[in-house]
């Protein structure tokens, strides 16, 4: 059970959010880290923060009617929900897949403010998406899609009000095809409206790979904190998408031995480490699917279909797949097999038993609103760079996304060790993410 006063909160976020699962479970996450400090802050309580922190500033549903390659009219469901404004523009991902609903929304976007505080640059947190899936279809019905979400959404965006960027199933294509709607809609070129641009019109390098590096990255300070390394350690990563490709990439670069990568089907495993090249070709070019890997690597390489990646003995595992992809039996093997580091790439990817059964073995465990933050800070990176019509090589990026992920980890650190919980990225990232936002809420009065 939850202190009496958190626990009342959380019983009245329950009846108000009925029916919401996911959502439940990251404000759960976020409650009981604050029990650490309830009482030491009775201006939070006093003022209700935490009940405002958990209804959205606001929440748009709307329709998105568009016709299909056969002329048929489809019609999916389009979300944005506004969270948290406090310190800056509602910033946070569009996500493009058949799960997406008001509850998956509402907890993306919940772990976004706490996720966006963490960086400290002037983000607010939010999160959107629709119902629509593009896997399967053609580069027409996609734009068409895309122009008529956009040409809802639009009303609601603005480089000062509220900036999007991708997430699963939205990359470049998508980004292009909204930030198009938008400039016609609106006949500005806003170039800060979304993130995730094109390198040609407004984009940022190093934007692509922040969140898969910024997981590999937070790995490293984890392990260097406890006097290890990746040097020549074991890796597991899931996902085959653009945070598992690129956390694979930073994994070679600080040199582990990335050997497996996975989809819907299954996962492959490939002793002699994962053939980044290969599996970006298949996966980036193709749009295959992961089993090819193992049918053009060759020998080192198995595919296990509808297996569980997280058999495979590791030192480090990176879940970069999807929320709650990873649970307590996972976690117990991955433990048994002598895990020493956990890195979210995903949010919420490991679920709450997991998480306690990392922390009961005194496993490193970066939990996704601080180990994958990199994604939305170099997204900020972004838009700085739109607001000042400036460009930065990918050097200069990649080595301010390097110390915007160390300085992250040392305030988690910090924060625990002051609030007697050494070690504990969990209570730090939770704690120091909520103090900042609830800190401005004060500062601004009752709105």
């Amino acid at each position: 059970m939850l202190d009496s006063t958190l626990q009342a909160t959380y019983d009245q976020v329950l009846r108000r959010n009925p029916g919401e699962p996911e959502f439940h479970q990251a404000v759960r996450e976020v409650f009981e880290s604050l029990e650490v400090i309830q009482g030491k802050y009775p201006e939070y309580n006093d003022r209700s923060i935490l009940m405002r922190m958990c209804e959205p500033e606001r929440q748009i549903i709307f329709r998105v009617p568009w016709v299909d390659d056969k002329g048929e009219v489809q019609v999916n469901r389009g979300f944005r929900v506004e969270y948290n404004s406090a310190l800056g523009p509602y910033k946070g991902g569009l996500r493009f897949h058949a799960s997406v609903n008001l509850g998956i929304v509402k907890f993306l976007g919940f772990e976004q403010i706490f996720k966006n505080s963490l960086p400290g640059l002037p983000i607010g947190g939010g999160k959107g998406g629709s119902d629509f899936d593009p896997h399967g279809r053609s580069d027409g019905e996609v734009m068409r899609f895309c122009q008529s979400f956009m040409t809802e959404l639009h009303r609601h965006l603005g480089e000062y009000p509220d900036v999007p960027a991708g997430d699963i199933g939205v990359g470049a294509r998508e980004i292009g095809y909204l930030f198009g709607q938008y400039k016609r809609l609106t006949n500005r070129y806003e170039a800060g409206v979304l993130t995730g641009k094109g390198l040609d019109w407004g984009g940022s390098l190093v934007r692509k790979e922040a969140t898969g590096y910024g997981a590999a990255i937070f790995a490293d300070e984890m392990l260097r904190a406890r006097g290890s390394s990746f040097e020549g350690r074991r890796v597991a990563v899931s996902g085959s998408g653009n945070v598992a490709l690129y956390a694979i990439e930073k994994t070679h670069q600080l040199g582990g031995v990335p050997i497996t990568a996975s989809d819907s089907s299954g996962y492959v495993v490939d002793e002699d480490g994962i053939d980044l090249d290969l599996l970006k070709q298949i996966k980036e070019v193709e749009r295959g699917r992961i089993h090819e890997y193992a049918e053009r690597r060759g020998g080192s390489a198995r595919f296990v279909k509808d297996g569980c990646v997280w058999d495979v003995p590791v030192a480090i595992a990176i879940p970069s797949a999807t929320q709650n992809e990873l649970n307590a039996d996972a976690a117990r093997t991955l433990v048994k097999n002598g895990v020493e580091a956990i890195s979210e790439g995903a949010n919420m990817p490991c679920t709450p038993e997991a998480v306690s059964v990392f922390r009961q073995a005194d496993v490193a465990f970066g939990l996704g609103k601080a180990a994958n933050a990199g994604g939305v800070a170099t997204s900020a990176l972004e838009m700085q760079q739109n607001a000042s019509r400036d460009t930065w090589s990918f050097e200069h990026t990649e080595e301010r996304l390097t110390q915007i992920m160390k300085n992250i980890h040392t305030t988690c650190l910090e924060t625990a060790e002051e609030a007697g919980r050494p070690g504990d990225y969990v209570v730090g990232a939770n704690v120091a993410g909520f103090r900042k936002v609830a800190d401005a809420m004060i500062a601004f009065g009752v709105i």
